[in-house]
């Protein structure tokens, strides 16, 4: 099926054997049937706290069972250290530990070791086995049950973690040793500087097997696994749904509402509906061609813009939309801006065509670039990954500022089984604003499926919302 016509629609359901083939067989936990343009975005609650940790708990497994052991095989790394303290946490952590851990303990050690069968030992010096998901290593010294844990054992801390962690390293003796340490890659530079001292301490002869390895820290953060997918799903769609209220009769009064009470009820609608935002949403409107300074009450007439993202079960969201302010008599907006939507829209396209796994940020930019610059179309590039993050592991395609592309983050290779915001705009002329020019940007979710076929999480903006 060409490209464009996959990314028209999507649907995620949630395994149901019947619609998804034979049972038995491995199966992708959604479809693809038809969104029609004009059914409403609906919200979608979610679960109550506990029964929303089972099921991050399974995430969690998944990522530690399939993708981790395959990551380790193709960057050829027998041993992964992670080492950080309370309030120093790496940028991995919080994608390696159970949803009930919100910090490290005093020094929690987390030890990844490749087994000649390609499974991959898990071993938590300090910081419990989250959820059994690792072996946890306790000290053999024995203490009173006030001073201890309960257990009759110390909680490992400071050289006694170290002296554990060298008989591990010894007992296993690694050919490698990834620490992580980058210059470039913040999700692969967690190693603060006094823990990487007293780790090389620990080490002792065996830092000398210490190599970097960035991609591995990169690519494990970024890889989604399907079973996530009906729940992000489900989350894009209640952000679609909020943004068409937001930009609604029911938010905005022309003339009286400003675009900080659009902020402000977008705060506190995801607080309501039990989610975070990674971000103060940006609202703003352009008038006939100008950006109004200042605190700005929205008129009739206006070209409404949104820059919204919320956190879910630590499921990030990225979204801009559009909306318009109709003039008295009007019954959609000018045909101009209907274009200038739709040419972004054209640009979504070119870019997601261009998107194969395989090529780094940079080489899908300069393709995409080409394709839009020879159909003439005025615009720019700004997409990033998401996913454990808002601003998240892998390639960045473009920078607003950087359309000649990104040294070092836009070198990283493109990965099927990743979710990208699909962030850009286009600038076009308005007849019917005298030929002054608007912005139309866009920013929409989107997946790489493990042949890295590209849809829309669920679908895209292809009309405005409207104030009337």
């Amino acid at each position: 099926m060409p490209v464009r016509h996959r990314l028209a629609v999507f649907v995620a359901l949630a395994m149901i054997p019947a619609l998804l083939g034979t049972p038995g067989m491995a199966q992708s936990p959604f479809a693809n049937v038809a969104v029609p343009a004009d059914v409403p975005a609906r919200y979608h609650a979610l679960p109550a706290l506990r029964d929303q940790a089972v099921e991050r708990q399974a995430w969690l497994q998944a990522r530690l069972d399939r993708v981790l052991p395959a990551l380790m095989a193709e960057y050829d790394v027998e041993m992964w250290i992670l080492s950080m303290r309370e309030y120093a946490e790496d940028p991995v952590f919080f994608s390696i530990v159970a949803p009930t851990t919100f910090a490290a303990r005093r020094r929690s050690i987390y030890v990844f070791a490749r087994r000649p069968d390609g499974s991959v030992e898990r071993l938590a010096l300090g910081g419990g086995d989250q959820g059994g998901v690792y072996e946890a290593y306790r000290s053999t010294r024995p203490v009173s049950e006030a001073e201890g844990d309960g257990a009759g054992s110390a909680e490992l801390v400071g050289n006694e973690q170290r002296r554990l962690l060298r008989e591990v390293v010894e007992d296993r003796d690694p050919a490698n040793i990834v620490l992580n340490i980058d210059e470039v890659q913040a999700f692969s530079d967690g190693l603060h500087a006094g823990e990487r001292e007293a780790i090389e301490r620990a080490l002792g002869p065996y830092v000398e097997r210490v190599r970097r390895e960035p991609r591995l820290a990169v690519d494990f953060i970024a890889a989604r696994v399907p079973e996530m997918m009906p729940r992000y799903r489900e989350v894009t769609e209640t952000v679609h749904a909020m943004l068409s209220r937001a930009f609604s009769n029911a938010v905005i009064t022309p003339g009286v509402t400003t675009v900080d009470d659009v902020r402000w009820w977008l705060r506190q609608e995801s607080l309501r509906l039990g989610m975070t935002n990674w971000f103060h949403p940006s609202v703003s409107v352009q008038r006939e061609g100008d950006i109004p300074p200042g605190p700005t009450v929205i008129q009739r007439g206006d070209l409404l813009w949104v820059d919204f993202g919320v956190v879910a079960m630590n499921l990030h969201t990225d979204t801009q939309h559009l909306g318009y302010v109709l003039r008295e008599g009007e019954t959609e907006p000018p045909a101009g801006l209907r274009r200038c939507l739709a040419t972004t829209n054209r640009l979504q396209d070119i870019l997601l065509e261009e998107m194969e796994p395989g090529g780094t940020g940079n080489e899908i930019l300069a393709r995409a670039l080409a394709v839009m610059r020879g159909e003439g179309i005025d615009g720019t590039i700004y997409t990033h990954p998401i996913g454990d993050h808002g601003h998240g592991a892998g390639p960045l395609i473009g920078r607003w500022d950087a359309q000649e592309g990104v040294p070092g983050r836009g070198d990283v290779v493109l990965r099927p089984d990743t979710w990208h915001s699909i962030e850009l705009q286009s600038t076009s002329p308005i007849p019917e604003w005298g030929g002054k020019r608007a912005s139309c940007r866009q920013e929409e979710e989107a997946f790489l499926d493990a042949e890295g076929n590209r849809y829309w999480v669920f679908r895209r903006q292809e009309d405005f919302h409207l104030v009337w």
